[in-house]
């Protein structure tokens, strides 16, 4: 479905390029793209064009091999990359050339747009937040707060952005939160339990006092992470956690985010990076 150069380029980004055809073919079935009606009925079957996809804005680029994807399934092979993924735009730039039949250029310019703004968009929302923490040591890192589906893309997308990503699902590592904590009665009695049936599995676990922090470190977890921690609070736990890793998390700002990195913390948690970021603006143009 997809030519074997760009399967290996999906493959050089961790993408997996059987789990993208399919949710492309999925969402170019559910914009019945076969069945474009306007197309049929002004474009003729053997007419051909040339269209390139332009940014609107400046931004930073991911989900180009994304898109190029889904022009290859709906049939577009000459295609021909300009800007790459990770790369900076700006407005007016173009990022690909494709060529081919117009019927098939028009049927998934949407789908192909919709990909790659969105996620272009997290990439440059990424990019704002890892420049404001520049220089002070800390990292910043996603959540699992992503749409259903578009996980591993999103997840790429911040990576592009410069940031770097949290466990990619529940099984790759222990996050105790505080309803595991509730749940199992006890911090103390939750790390036990995970180590008890995980051994080796790193646990990091959530905290939201100096007191809970003070327990949690007794088990030494490899990671803590601080939710909605004060400025003040965070600077505590940076000296009383030493050699353990700290996570900042819950309520950061962009107009924040600094103050907590020079804490001291090694990771801050942003979930908008993903959940809230707006699109860069792409459109395509014959």
């Amino acid at each position: 479905m997809i030519s074997a150069s760009l399967t290996e380029r999906l493959k050089a980004q961790d993408l997996d390029p059987v789990a993208l055809i399919d949710l492309i073919k999925s969402a170019l079935a559910e914009d019945k793209a076969s069945e474009d009606k306007t197309t049929l009925a002004t474009i003729s079957a053997d007419q051909t064009s040339t269209a390139n996809l332009r940014s609107r804005k400046a931004g930073v680029l991911a989900g180009v091999n994304v898109a190029a994807a889904v022009f290859e399934i709906a049939g577009i092979t000459e295609i021909e990359i300009v800007k790459r993924c990770g790369e900076t735009v700006a407005p007016g730039e173009t990022i690909f050339t494709v060529s081919g039949k117009t019927r098939a250029i028009l049927s998934a310019e949407r789908v192909a747009l919709n990909l790659i703004s969105h996620l272009s968009g997290i990439a440059t929302t990424t990019k704002i937040w890892v420049k404001e923490i520049e220089g002070t040591g800390a990292v910043i890192r996603d959540t699992r707060k992503t749409n259903p589906g578009l996980r591993q893309l999103e997840k790429f997308a911040v990576r592009m952005g410069g940031g770097e990503n949290h466990r990619m699902n529940l099984s790759d590592s222990a996050l105790i939160k505080d309803n595991h904590i509730a749940a199992a009665g006890s911090i103390t009695a939750a790390i036990k339990s995970v180590r008890s049936q995980y051994p080796g599995l790193p646990v990091e676990i959530e905290v939201d006092s100096i007191t809970q922090l003070e327990e949690a470190l007794k088990s030494s977890p490899e990671m803590i992470l601080l939710d909605n921690f004060s400025i003040a609070d965070t600077k505590r736990a940076v000296a009383l956690a030493q050699e353990t890793l700290l996570e900042s998390s819950g309520g950061l700002t962009l107009e924040s985010i600094r103050s907590y990195a020079e804490c001291g913390v090694d990771y801050l948690a942003v979930g908008a990076i993903t959940h809230s970021a707006p699109i860069l603006d792409i459109g395509l143009d014959f």
